[in-house]
């Protein structure tokens, strides 16, 4: 049954952010009945950039948040177009010629365009995308009239004294809310607020990479390198850097994200910019045969910084609380960090819906970071960790080919495999724990 806007429980909540985390929360929240509105800065919905992948952990939490997001998701997601090739995330392949290898990195046993390993993420999904745009679609069909409201850039969130959290917005205008949730992104105010703006971890850092993206029509793709290649998810490693292609839009393109590292850090303000081709060239020389072909096709190319967050201490404050990439921006490299935030709504939102008192709102916050912020946390940081493992720049693998496949074929389960309904009820436990009457 779709949520409706029928509020029952005694408390009301601010949403700060109308991304895909901030309106899972919502179709949850609503859900369980409680009264919410949704903060927007824009002035509609919208997501930006092209592709975003989910795990099988992700859609399970979408299917437990509301069936009818798992249904939106199939409708449009786009997989490997083989069918033995269905359970596979990537195929990891070697991407550079076995002659223009550095010594310093060691010379692996190896054929430009070799396979390497083939984790299967399982439980018929693998490789799994869709376009962000489309993803918001099926959430913003399924929140009601009258919970959005645009235009609304939170700046301040204040305590007052009758104890509810007072709101003000770029505009000049102000709201009042039992408890906040900040939903707004990568480069978050209200994460801003909650640690402070003179604490280590507020902001996101550079990762110390960068990535090329573009897309190329299927048919060129699989001129250049082949159908296999081209119509089922491939990731090309090497030396400081990997790219990886996956078919979207049902099979008609290709997605390209060529990745590198950099020395220094990030100085523009900007971290999406428009992408010298001489530039990619360069970064790309003494690459094999395949990324040769693949990446002077790519259309419409950008080239993209990669941020992430400092491990924060807490993912709340009394009653305000922050969720998806405001509490745990990550890099791409295991695509899973979209798929915490759909993690954190379905907790959050079950604990919330347990609770019958404002007073109880800050012990669920309590009881979502004890159970949230260290998994989410360790995403970030193993999503780092494999970007080393896939340009050979892990001190402990190297370019020792035989344990990089072992490695690649185990260290994604733990993401993939997560009982979530298990996690909502030890999350629920610790409530009980705090004094909640709660039924498990």
């Amino acid at each position: 049954m779709p949520p409706t806007n029928d509020p029952k429980k005694p408390f009301h909540i601010a949403v700060c952010g109308g991304g895909i985390g901030g309106l899972a929360l919502t179709i949850g929240l609503l859900h369980q009945h409680i009264s919410c509105t949704v903060y927007e800065a824009a002035h509609e919905f919208a997501e930006i950039g092209a592709g975003v992948s989910f795990g099988p952990n992700s859609i399970r939490a979408m299917s437990l948040l509301d069936p009818s997001i798992e249904e939106g998701y199939r409708s449009i997601e786009t997989r490997n177009a083989w069918d033995s090739k269905k359970p596979i995330w990537f195929d990891f392949r070697l991407g550079m010629k076995p002659e223009t290898w550095d010594e310093s990195f060691g010379n692996p046993v190896g054929e430009d365009g070799q396979w390497i390993a083939a984790p299967e993420a399982g439980h018929d999904v693998g490789q799994c995308s869709v376009h962000r745009a489309h993803f918001l679609d099926v959430l913003v069909k399924m929140v009601p009239d009258g919970v959005a409201k645009f235009g609304k850039r939170v700046e301040e969130v204040v305590e007052l004294p009758s104890g509810k959290m007072e709101l003000t917005f770029h505009d000049g205008s102000k709201a009042e809310a039992d408890a906040v949730i900040g939903c707004d992104g990568v480069k978050s105010r209200t994460r801003q607020i909650i640690l402070g703006k003179d604490h280590p971890s507020t902001n996101a850092s550079f990762t110390g990479k960068y990535a090329y993206r573009g897309l190329i029509p299927m048919e060129k793709a699989i001129e250049a390198v082949g159908e296999e290649l081209a119509v089922n998810s491939q990731m090309y490693l090497g030396h400081h850097g990997h790219i990886l292609t996956f078919p979207i839009e049902k099979g008609k393109t290709m997605n390209v994200v060529a990745f590198r590292s950099m020395d220094g850090e990030w100085t523009d303000e900007k971290w999406v910019l428009p992408m010298k081709r001489e530039d990619m060239v360069k970064d790309y020389e003494g690459w094999g045969a395949h990324v040769s072909k693949i990446l002077p096709l790519m259309e419409k190319p950008d080239i993209w910084a990669l941020f992430d967050h400092p491990a924060a201490p807490t993912y709340y404050k009394k009653r305000f609380a922050m969720l998806g990439d405001a509490a745990h921006a990550s890099t791409p490299h295991q695509g899973a960090g979209a798929g915490q935030a759909i993690e954190d709504a379905y907790v959050l939102s079950s604990l919330l819906g347990e609770i019958n008192s404002v007073d109880d709102i800050e012990k669920a916050f309590k009881a979502y970071d004890t159970i949230r912020r260290p998994r989410s946390q360790r995403v970030v940081t193993t999503s780092r960790d494999a970007a080393r493992i896939y340009e050979f720049e892990d001190e402990n693998l190297g370019s020792d080919l035989e344990k990089i496949r072992e490695t690649l074929g185990e260290r994604f389960k733990w993401i993939w495999d997560e009982d979530m309904v298990a996690q909502k009820d030890k999350a629920l436990q610790l409530l009980r724990d705090e004094g909640v009457k709660v039924e498990l």
